[in-house]
């Protein structure tokens, strides 16, 4: 068994069952010589949102340097489910597929109350998508893959075993007081990101509170290595025969890691429920209650309790928050990393546009007011869960109790047990997002994610609509529609107007593309740097397609209309 090296927040060095860790050296950057450079962003902290960002920034030429308190990447598997819309976006940026390459992939999961099984579920799906609904892949490969990929950029500087300390600005720059083994220094930047999780030291500085709900429910995380002949999926026990009036969680992870999440109930003290020898004698409880009789070691072990919080405004200056560091989301329905994410891939490219001069800082401002509006929509999806999973009061407890009860013989009761982790967000409120003319029975509407279906062949094998888009905005032309000379209208009106951001104009003529499109001969959708759908028209010229991108280099509504 793995000793209390596995325990997070021990301050030990961690010796995985599964995963190498390398422990980068600190290297005294050029401030502490007596230099002073002023950087272009600064991104605190090297988790996956962290390091998201830096690689969006570092591929549309930004200089980039990241900090990280750490000296290696996260410890045990963390935020371990990967959404569809995460592998997406690791793959646009560059990141590679390894990730579902290693990761298990997963489709489904039973609910059990007691020993009876109360929900056997399949996460909807569209098949013809590119990439599976949901990956187990502990948080350390996903930093691990994220970082390998940046590397690659000799526009970006990480640096190890930094931490940022306290924050200033002003309104041309950031000063950042940074901690490392070797003493303190003063970091300036003309942009801060804070990915620094939720503890965050950058928004402590500035005096930023979350505000939202903390739940009593606590849990203990548990990684264990053990060879199990159980499928992938998400298996969940309600009021436990190994612990009475508690849930479990249990997930498959590649190298045949487990992950198990069991609760603690209000009279168990964590000090003691967290030591080694107890978590052994309640997971092997727990295994032989579900028929689990092969050997199992321990890799990781965890505390956590569920938080619904969020900061009001994402940006205070010349400084952006992202990830836990702007919200904290429960666990349940995978929504935490997977949101952060969400937040690099839309902060990327607008703060490299506005670091570059393409565009105002009032850009920055659409960053904030999209991104709080999803997290609110993230933590009421899983504040739902957690109320459903861990009951806050007695009425939320007789509640549950009366579904899983009804559920056991009642078919149309079981839906209300279904956690729904693929719940997709729709983007409302923002500039960046046209009002439909109504001419569309179905299709992804303004605000909602280009789905990444198939639109043609190459001898490599199906090519998926984001292979086609741009690096910057992406007009999606169905049928002929006249591109071959509007085209050459659209080239020539961008470079009038002296547009700084890039518009490529592609043909789709895939049928069933376009049916999911509803789309027309002449119909054309404009997709944002980040894949979402900004606009879409029945038919389309240059002189209504440009104002759009107008709006993205002010920031803020133009003269537009939909045609």
């Amino acid at each position: 068994m793995a000793s209390t090296e596995g325990i997070s927040g021990s301050g030990a060095r961690y010796d995985s069952l599964y995963f190498d860790y390398v422990h980068h050296p600190f290297e005294p950057p050029a401030e502490m010589r007596g230099e002073a450079p002023v950087h272009q962003v600064v991104v605190a902290g090297a988790g996956p949102v962290g390091l998201t960002v830096a690689l969006e920034l570092a591929r549309r030429g930004i200089e980039v340097v990241v900090l990280e308190e750490d000296d290696t990447v996260n410890r045990g598997s963390r935020a371990v489910g990967t959404a569809r819309r995460s592998l997406e976006i690791f793959e646009r940026i560059g990141a590679g597929t390894r990730f579902v390459e290693t990761g298990v992939s997963w489709k489904g999961g039973r609910s059990y109350y007691r020993d009876k099984l109360v929900l056997d579920f399949q996460v909807q799906q569209d098949p013809r998508l590119k990439h599976p609904p949901m990956v187990s892949l502990a948080q350390c490969h996903v930093e691990q893959y994220l970082y390998e990929a940046l590397r690659a950029y000799p526009n970006v500087s990480l640096r190890w075993s930094s931490r940022v300390e306290q924050v200033e600005q002003d309104g041309e720059r950031v000063t950042a007081r940074v901690h490392t083994p070797s003493g303190s220094y003063a970091l300036h930047a003309r942009w801060l990101v804070a990915c620094d999780g939720g503890r965050s030291a950058v928004r402590r500085s500035l005096g930023k509170e979350l505000r939202g709900s903390v739940y009593e429910g606590r849990y203990l995380i548990v990684d264990i290595q053990m060879r199990s002949k159980e499928p992938p999926g998400r298996r969940v026990w309600f009021d436990a025969p190994a612990f009475p009036g508690a849930t479990i969680i249990m997930h498959k992870q590649p190298f045949d890691i487990w992950r198990i999440d069991y609760q603690l109930l209000p009279e168990e003290d964590l000090e003691q429920e967290i030591q080694p020898q107890r978590v052994r004698q309640r997971v092997t409880e727990f295994l032989t209650s579900i028929g689990e009789t092969a050997d199992w070691e321990i890799d990781w072990i965890s505390p956590y309790r569920a938080h619904s919080l969020t900061l009001d405004d994402y940006r205070d200056g010349r400084v952006l928050f992202a990830g836990d560091a702007a919200h904290l989301v429960p666990i349940f329905g995978a929504r935490g990393m997977n949101g952060g994410v969400d937040d690099a891939h839309n902060l990327g490219w607008k703060l490299a546009g506005v670091a570059a001069g393409h565009a105002t800082p009032a850009l920055l401002d659409t960053y904030s007011i999209e991104r709080v509006d999803a997290a609110r929509q993230n933590m009421a999806l899983a504040e739902k869960s957690t109320r459903f999973m861990t009951p806050p009061t007695r009425g939320h407890a007789v509640m549950q109790e009366a579904v899983l009860s009804l559920a056991v013989s009642e078919p149309f009761v079981r839906e209300l047990i279904n956690p729904r982790q693929v719940t997709e967000l729709r983007m409302t409120g923002s500039a960046l997002r046209l009002p439909d003319d109504g001419s569309f029975g179905h299709g992804p509407a303004p605000g909602a994610v280009c789905p990444n279906l198939p639109c043609g062949a190459s001898a490599g094998g199906p090519v998926f609509l984001h292979d086609r888009l741009g690096r910057d905005f992406t007009l999606l032309v169905f049928g002929d529609g006249g591109l071959a000379g509007k085209s050459r209208r659209l080239d020539a009106l961008r470079i009038s107007m002296e547009m700084p951001f890039g518009l490529d104009a592609v043909a789709v003529d895939d049928v069933e593309a376009a049916g999911a499109f509803d789309a027309r001969p002449g119909t054309a959708y404009l997709v944002r740097p980040d894949g979402h759908v900004m606009a879409r028209w029945r038919a389309w010229e240059p002189e209504t397609v440009l104002p759009c991108l107008a709006r993205a280099v002010q920031g803020k509504e133009e003269t537009v209309h939909a045609g």
